[in-house]
Order: structure tokens, then sequence, then C-alpha cells
């Protein structure tokens, strides 16, 4: 929400698979721990997980779209948060799932409550993500307008007064030396183990 916080493509792409990977290294891990725990609850875990298998792929998958588009620079970042909004519509589909769930093993009777009450929370929910993500990006266009703005009075006042300061380095100056250093690092310590 702050501005010089986005993540870059790859960074954003890298995560979310490994993400996305967890989940499915989860679900293996508990259906091959299923033929050695004797829980009936621990199996009635594993068939709900199963059943929502899908749904909580395809909501990876949703937020991951989302999350991609949102690391693009304006005008491209517009979709996002409606993919998000989206996003959040099938998390409370999977959140209901899980009281009905909670419902049919405890013989509690809550999910009827959550199912009435969903018809009026998803509109708000979707409604507020969607503002949120556009207040983002908003804030995100204004925070660097202000910052060129910022660094245009010191380019001009640079030119009246030579010892004035040079312009604030972005995030993405910070990461090009960041990986320079690396690379000198990496290449320094090549270097020395082919001296020996």
């Amino acid at each position: 929400m702050w501005p010089n916080k986005q993540h870059s493509l790859g960074w954003v792409f890298i995560t979310r698979m490994i993400g996305i990977i967890s989940f499915l290294i989860v679900v293996v891990l508990a259906n091959i721990l299923d033929f050695y725990v004797g829980s009936s609850l621990y199996h009635s875990g594993v068939d709900f997980l199963n059943l929502n298998f899908w749904l909580l792929l395809l909501i990876g998958i949703i937020i991951f779209v989302a999350d991609i588009f949102g690391a693009f620079p304006f005008p491209l970042n517009l979709p996002a948060p409606i993919i998000k909004a989206i996003g959040s519509v099938f998390i409370i589909a999977f959140l209901l799932r899980v009281f009905d769930w909670v419902d049919s093993t405890t013989g509690n009777n809550i999910y009827h409550y959550f199912w009435l009450l969903s018809f009026v929370i998803v509109p708000i929910v979707f409604i507020i993500v969607l503002l949120a993500g556009y207040y983002e990006i908003i804030y995100d266009l204004w925070a660097k307008a202000k910052i060129r703005e910022g660094s245009n009075v010191a380019v001009a006042g640079s030119a009246d007064n030579p010892q004035a300061i040079s312009s604030p380095k972005s995030w993405e100056d910070v990461s090009a030396e960041l990986r320079m250093m690396l690379y000198e690092i990496i290449h320094r310590f090549r270097e020395e183990i082919r001296k020996r």
C-alpha cells in the first residue's frame, strides 16, 4: 500500500509458485499420513481437504493471477483489484464449506446462520477488496508523482546550487546495486578458488 513497496514480477511469480507447490505437497503428505493415523477427525479433515482441493487450487490460481497483474506498472495493474475481489468471494465460499464441515463433525448448527449472513457479507467484502485495491493503485501513483515532483525540484535547485542534494534513489536502483554487489562477491570468491 505504500510507495516503492511493489515487488518485481519475478519475485511475485516465484513466491506464489512456491506457495502453490507447498500446498500440493501438504495435500500429498496429508493423504499419505491418512493411512497411518487412526483418528477419525483426521480422516474427516483429509476427506474435506480432498473434496475442496480444486476450490483451494482455484483460489490460489486467482490470487496468483491477481498478484501477477499487481506487479505490473500502471495501467497494466488495473485488473488486479477486480481479480482479487473475485478471489475473496471464492475464499468466503471455502469458509462456508469449513463451517459446514465443522457442523458435520461436531453436530452444531452454525452453518445455517453463516450461509444466511453470506448474502450480506459477500457483496460487502467484494466492494471493500475492490475499493482497497484501486485506492492502493491511486495512492501509489500519487506517491510516485510526489517523488518525481521532489526530484524535479532538487534538479532545478542543483542548477542554481551545485552542492544541492541529488534526487533520491528508487528501489530499482537499490536492487540493481545489491545485484551488482552479489555478483562482485561471487566473482571474487570464484577468483580466489581458482588461485588455489
